[in-house]
């Protein structure tokens, strides 16, 4: 049903639809400006979303590449007991920020990327090929959770891109356009009404 339906010919229906236009239209404006942000801010992360990507692949065959060669350095079972020695497992804490109104993760890590003394396992009694490999799946697994949180991030950026364009374009194309013909409705009726009313008099007068 649209809104001219539902409503009264009266002046003060007509002060009531004036502001609700006003609203509509500063609403409407404000949601545009929300939504042009947003996009902006999603090229960024985009950005940063396709080079974190590749850093995690990089870092993931280098990796795997060292921690191949450390098996056939120094063993698999060297390699597992040396991995079992190790200590501290990472800690992460989830945060939030706010981007234009939209509440996004903010992941802290620590005990990710160590010292080498800092591993828990005896190094004298290690090659480097075990030092390279875990150092390398430490800054791998710093970069999966900076992945983690740009990537998470960009959906949280589309999801509500797409929420504040449904929300423009209802008032654009529908509420709007609604209240205006609400209004000169509303404008041609008490013009009606004056001109009948106008034509009354004339006849009481004659």
């Amino acid at each position: 049903m649209a809104i001219k339906d539902n409503i009264k010919p009266t002046r003060s229906e007509l002060i009531d639809l004036k502001k609700r236009i006003k609203l509509s239209q500063s609403g409407h404006k404000l949601l545009k400006m929300k939504r042009d942000g947003l996009i902006l801010e999603l090229f960024e992360i985009l950005e940063k979303a396709k080079n974190i990507r590749s850093e995690v692949e990089k870092q993931y065959a280098l990796a795997s590449q060292r921690l191949a060669l450390a098996k056939s350095v120094e063993g698999v079972v060297v390699v597992k007991s040396t991995a079992l020695a190790l200590k501290d497992n990472p800690k992460l804490e989830l945060h939030s920020k706010n981007v234009m109104g939209v509440v996004v993760p903010k992941i802290e890590a620590t005990s990710v990327h160590k010292k080498l003394n800092e591993h828990g396992y005896g190094i004298i009694g290690t090659s480097s090929r075990i030092d390279e490999a875990v150092d390398s799946y430490e800054i791998l697994v710093e970069k999966i959770i900076l992945a983690a949180e740009i990537e998470t991030t960009m959906k949280k950026l589309l999801e509500d891109i797409e929420k504040t364009k449904r929300r423009v374009n209802a008032l654009e194309f529908k509420v709007i356009p609604e209240l205006n013909d609400a209004k000169s409705f509303i404008v041609l009726r008490l013009e009606e009404m004056e001109r009948e009313n106008t034509f009354r008099l004339k006849r009481i007068k004659g």
